[in-house]
C-alpha cells in the first residue's frame, strides 16, 4: 500500500525462509518459504508424509532446519527450542490434546503458569481462587462456560476439552497457534463449535496455521490455503481463488 511517497508494508508475525529439513538421506522439507500474518487463518494441507509435522515442529523448536531461515516479526530466529518458541508466542494444539484427565478444567488451563498464593521456602502453594476466575475468564472469552469447574477433565465432553486445550495454549500462544487436526475426532455440532473457537483466536490478531485432511474444513475456516507435497510447497493461493479438485491435485501432484 502506498501513501504519498511512503510505502508500507504488513510485517508478518511469522517468515519462512527456504526451510531445508534432512532426515538422514531423507529431505523432509525441501525449500519452503511462507509468510504467517495476524489474525489470519492459513490452512495447511498435504498427504502423509507431506511435510506438515516437520514444517509444524520446525515453528515449535522440535526441529532445528538444516538451511534456511526463520524470523518473528523484524527478529531473525538462529536458534529456536520449544521453551524458546513458547516465550515467543508459539503455541500447538494437538489432535490428541495432551489433557490432564484426572485434574480438573482450571488446573489443566494455568497448567505449567499457576497462580501462586504463597510460598514456603521452595515449596509453592497454588491459587486456586485465583486460578478458577483465570479459567472462567478464558473460557468465557471463547463463549464458553462449564457447569462444574471441579470436574475431572476426562468427564467432560470433546467439544469441552477442545475449548480447555485452546484457553490453556491462549495462555501463551499470542502470536502464532498451530491446530492439529483439531476436529477429527469430533461430532458435527463439536466441529462446529471447535470451528468457532478458532475463529476467536484469529480474531484476537493471533496466526492461525490449521494443518487438517478435510480440504472442506480449510475452505470453510482459512483465508489461505497452503500445500505440501513431498516436502515442497506446491500451492500458496487465497481460499476463493482455488477450487476442492485444485486443491486435492496440489495434494497429489497432478497439478499442472
Amino acid at each position: 500500500m502506498t501513501t504519498g511517497t511512503r510505502t508500507t508494508e504488513r510485517v508478518p508475525v511469522v517468515r519462512c525462509v527456504g526451510l531445508t529439513k534432512f532426515f538422514g538421506g531423507v529431505c523432509g522439507l525441501a525449500d519452503v518459504s511462507l509468510d504467517l500474518f495476524a489474525g489470519e487463518i492459513v490452512g495447511l494441507v498435504g498427504e502423509n508424509g507431506a511435510g506438515k509435522s516437520t514444517l509444524t515442529k520446525i515453528l515449535s523448536g522440535v526441529h532445528s532446519p538444516d538451511r534456511g531461515e526463520l524470523w518473528f516479526g523484524s527478529e531473525r530466529v538462529g536458534s529456536l527450542t520449544p521453551h524458546r518458541a513458547r516465550m515467543l508466542g508459539v503455541e500447538t494444539v494437538y489432535q490428541t490434546l495432551e489433557l490432564c484427565d484426572n485434574r480438573s478444567a482450571p488446573a489443566n488451563i494455568v497448567l505449567g503458569q499457576e497462580p501462586v498464593r504463597f510460598s514456603v521456602g521452595p515449596l509453592k502453594f497454588v491459587d486456586r481462587k485465583a486460578a478458577a476466575r483465570i479459567a472462567a475468564e478464558r473460557l468465557s472469552s471463547f463463549g464458553t462456560a462449564l457447569p462444574d469447574s471441579d470436574v475431572a477433565v476426562r468427564r467432560l465432553s470433546g467439544g469441552q476439552r477442545q475449548a480447555i486445550a485452546i484457553a490453556r495454549a491462549m495462555m501463551r500462544g499470542n502470536r502464532l497457534m498451530t491446530f492439529d487436526e483439531p476436529t477429527a475426532a469430533l461430532g458435527i455440532r463439536q466441529k462446529r463449535a471447535t470451528w468457532d473457537l478458532i475463529r476467536r483466536v484469529a480474531s484476537e490478531g493471533v496466526a492461525v496455521l490449521l494443518i487438517s485432511h478435510n480440504v472442506d474444513e480449510v475452505l470453510e475456516l482459512a483465508g489461505r490455503i497452503v500445500a505440501l507435497r513431498l516436502g515442497r510447497l506446491t500451492l500458496d493461493a487465497r481460499t476463493e481463488a482455488v477450487t476442492r479438485d485444485e486443491v486435492e491435485a496440489h495434494m497429489s501432484g497432478l497439478a499442472r
